[in-house]
């Protein structure tokens, strides 16, 4: 499923934010027998609270991403 996803979704993956692709991926396969509006639910309910700032996003972490040089 996550080699799936990172030929077709996601085309480079960053050691950087690894843990968050892999809770997504985790968060779909667990939903998936649901119907969309729980589905829907689920997703808007696990938001509330979490924020990601662009800083938090961009700041160095020591992992080599790549991304930048």
């Amino acid at each position: 499923m996550i080699k799936r996803a990172t030929k077709s979704t996601f085309r480079k993956m960053s050691p950087k934010h690894l843990d968050r692709y892999i809770q997504e991926f985790a968060a779909k396969h667990n939903m998936r027998d649901a119907d969309t509006l729980a589905q829907m639910r689920e997703t808007v309910s696990r938001l509330v609270g979490w924020n990601l700032l662009y800083r938090d996003l961009i700041a160095d972490n020591g992992l080599a991403s790549g991304a930048r040089s």
